[in-house]
């Protein structure tokens, strides 16, 4: 029997991703040199959210940038024989740039892991720090998140599912377990 329960709703989720924008924005003491980079598909548009939240709060329109990891990750052979890659725009230089990469939820760490190899392709930051809406635990890379909406203990086996109303019409993370 399959069981769908809901840990975060719509208000939640602003909620967090507020308090995530005035974290960044206070242990950076400003928004200077920052970008913000979302990792397809669904970092893409918490990053967006983050980077209007730190527009509002600070008045400044930080750089922002999507990444696809697809080729960059180490079970695409897995996925499939014609993976889709989708665009990476990285409208700006990531030299010296303070990145932070933002992405659903935080797992294993390999998408992060890849997410990282790929920004190198691109330019050598002075840093990068991790934003994650959930991190469910699980590590199999020594990988951490700078910021985190929602630590949630889960059982290997079971799915965190987000969905964004820009995608899925609704904002909702849900937890699915057989």
């Amino acid at each position: 029997m399959t069981t769908e329960q809901v840990i975060l709703q719509s208000p939640d989720i602003d909620r967090i991703l507020a308090r995530m924008a005035y974290e960044i924005l206070e242990k950076h003491r400003g928004a200077e040199n920052l970008v913000i980079i979302g990792i397809r598909t669904g970092g893409v548009f918490l990053a967006d959210r983050i980077a209007a939240r730190i527009l509002s709060f600070d008045g400044t329109n930080i750089p922002r940038g999507d990444l696809d990891i697809t080729l960059y990750r180490d079970d695409w052979t897995r996925i499939g024989h014609q993976p889709i890659v989708q665009k990476t725009e990285l409208p700006f230089s990531l030299d010296g740039k303070q990145v932070i990469l933002v992405d659903d939820v935080l797992f294993t760490g390999r998408t992060v892991r890849a997410a990282m190899d790929a920004l190198i392709d691109f330019g050598r930051p002075d840093r990068i720090e991790l934003a994650v809406l959930v991190d469910r635990g699980h590590r199999e890379l020594p990988i951490e998140a700078n910021y985190v909406g929602k630590h949630v203990e889960t059982i290997h086996d079971t799915m965190v599912n987000v969905y964004l109303k820009e995608k899925a019409g609704r904002d909702e993370v849900t937890i699915t377990s057989q």
